[in-house]
């Protein structure tokens, strides 16, 4: 296993901190190479560029990436190639990063830490697949400019080609039939031509997989749905822009944000795994961040990039075991338990895996 680590900025270091100390733990004498890259601000003081060349170079070769967080307060106004929180969509495009899976599940132990009722979430098994690499944050032209009347006027562009839908479609279907057989595609096809086309493609390759079953939702419909009755949905397959929104809302699904991983895969096996939650620079350095997110992006580099489906369960069951012991970070905690720090919470889930049976 050769794997990139880029910890990044913010709560990045300490969260990735945990999962490498659990990757150690759980792969044991399995060969590894663990490379060390700086990126978003780390890059700019390491290199004055916040995806140096000698990262970039470093993500080349790697099979797998493991990610922290990237981006500083107020990095909006820099120019984008150096803004540190752009060096991840850099990154993605790089790579050609165009399928980002975020699971949605709630571990049982913590259905009290949800704000919906346990009865609406319970169960919880969803598959948000967004597409990563196009959409309106890549899409040209961009930018800001003067009007003849002084006023100043922003501009992004939503752009998705036929072949770019039809790609992530695919990846849609194929993981429905390893799941429950169902995918709703979510757009805004009735104001926005992109979304037309998006539609249109997606049920032309729905017709390719009839053992599928194929719905589509309004983006705000989606939204609502998500929180009235989540657990009608298997796959959810939508864009950039949309995929951004819905994936983060349903972290409340789950409890926390902290809580959610998440993979982003090219055509091949390699793959960057991060957690779904940002810098969180108002905790960094303070051993207060949820580590598990990061542990389970972990357990999903396992699984897809380098098809060890048993030492990620054991990653995902250690994690169970810990939050069935009462071990809470501040995001999770409910009455009755024990709240503990980033370091604390890594040990408990590395001392976990040394008590599930080999």
């Amino acid at each position: 296993m050769k794997i990139a680590v880029m910890p990044g900025d913010g709560i990045g270091q300490e969260v990735t901190d945990q999962a490498v100390k659990v990757l150690k733990a759980v792969v044991g004498n399995h060969p590894m190479e663990l490379v060390y890259a700086p990126v978003g601000q780390a890059g700019v003081d390491a290199a004055g560029d916040p995806l140096p060349l000698q990262t970039r170079e470093i993500a080349d070769k790697a099979e797998a990436i493991l990610f922290g967080s990237a981006g500083v307060p107020g990095d909006e106004a820099i120019e984008y190639n150096m803004r540190p929180g752009a060096s991840l969509l850099r990154l993605r495009k790089q790579l050609n990063l165009f399928a980002n899976f975020r699971p949605a599940f709630l571990f049982p132990e913590l259905i009290g830490a949800s704000t919906l009722k346990p009865e609406v979430v319970e169960g919880l098994d969803i598959m948000i697949l967004r597409e990563l690499t196009g959409d309106i944050y890549f899409g040209e032209p961009r930018g800001v400019h003067t009007l003849p009347n002084g006023e100043r006027e922003a501009f992004n562009t939503m752009r998705y080609s036929e072949s770019e839908i039809r790609r992530i479609g695919h990846v849609a279907f194929q993981t429905a039939r390893l799941r429950h057989h169902k995918v709703c595609s979510v757009d805004k096809a009735n104001v926005l031509e992109t979304m037309q086309l998006w539609r249109e493609v997606m049920t032309e390759v729905g017709r390719e997989y009839p053992d599928v079953e194929l719905s589509h939702l309004f983006v705000d419909a989606a939204a609502m749905q998500l929180m009235r009755a989540p657990k009608q949905f298997d796959v959810m397959v939508t864009g950039n822009i949309f995929g951004d929104i819905l994936s983060d809302a349903a972290a409340m699904l789950t409890g926390s944000i902290g809580m959610l991983p998440s993979a982003s895969l090219s055509t091949g096996n390699k793959g960057l795994y991060e957690p779904v939650h940002g810098t969180a620079p108002d905790i960094a350095g303070q051993n207060l961040a949820n580590p598990l997110a990061s542990i389970l992006s972990m357990a999903m580099m396992l699984r897809l990039s380098f098809h060890q489906p048993e030492l990620a369960l054991k990653v995902e069951r250690a994690v169970q075991h810990v939050l069935a012991d009462g071990l809470r970070t501040g995001d999770i905690y409910q009455p009755g338990c024990e709240q503990v720090g980033t370091r604390e919470m890594g040990n408990a889930v590395v001392k976990a895996l040394a008590r599930l049976p080999r």
